[in-house]
């Protein structure tokens, strides 16, 4: 069993990096955040694997973690979650990488309205999550700090968060204004949040 492969980027595309290790090119499947995250093409890397085989064996497919922390998360949901398989839990797992530790939280709290609006699951899904880890996921390990703790989950606040990160603002710059706006403005309503929120952004 492959623990993690150490080697030369060779190249890298939005789904997939290619690392060589002792002359051999291993095509590794990776999350988009992993994508951004990595070197430019020449540097060295090292990405934690999970091998994959087919249903019917045959073709061995590698998918690629920055951290032991996100391959964990993609084994639980990958084994836990029913009707999910290597590349519907890399789909989560890119979404979940806005906040491991907020993901976390949001499950063990049966937060379905944080799982929607913060990680933009949908609301079956969210519940299809929480149903399937909410019992396990306390033995994963994440080493993140939360972002929305200071947030409710289900409030104007949060639902504001939300949907200016779906506009494409960063989580961070969102959740300070958020907050500030609110803080001043405590019966705003999410429109007037986010009205007033834009003004700063």
């Amino acid at each position: 069993m492959i623990d993690y492969f150490k080697g030369t980027l060779s190249y890298k595309t939005l789904n997939t990096a290619v690392v060589e290790v002792a002359g051999i090119g291993y095509s590794i499947s990776i999350t988009a955040d992993t994508f951004n995250k990595l070197p430019t093409d020449g540097n060295q890397v090292k990405l934690y694997i999970i091998e994959s085989t087919g249903m019917y064996g045959g073709v061995i497919s590698y998918y690629g973690f920055l951290t032991r922390e996100e391959r964990d998360m993609f084994v639980l949901i990958k084994d836990e979650v029913p009707s999910t398989g290597a590349k519907k839990a890399m789909e989560y797992l890119d979404k979940i990488s806005k906040s491991f530790a907020d993901f976390k939280a949001a499950v063990m709290k049966r937060d379905v309205s944080m799982l929607s609006g913060i990680f933009g699951f949908t609301k079956k899904t969210a519940e299809k999550l929480v149903a399937a880890l909410k019992d396990k996921i306390a033995n994963v390990t994440v080493k993140d700090s939360a972002k929305w703790s200071n947030i409710d989950a289900g409030s104007s606040s949060s639902e504001a968060v939300a949907a200016l990160v779906t506009l494409g603002y960063k989580e961070t710059d969102a959740r300070e204004v958020v907050n500030k706006v609110a803080n001043e403005n405590k019966d705003f309503s999410v429109e007037q949040i986010i009205t007033e929120a834009l003004k700063y952004l």
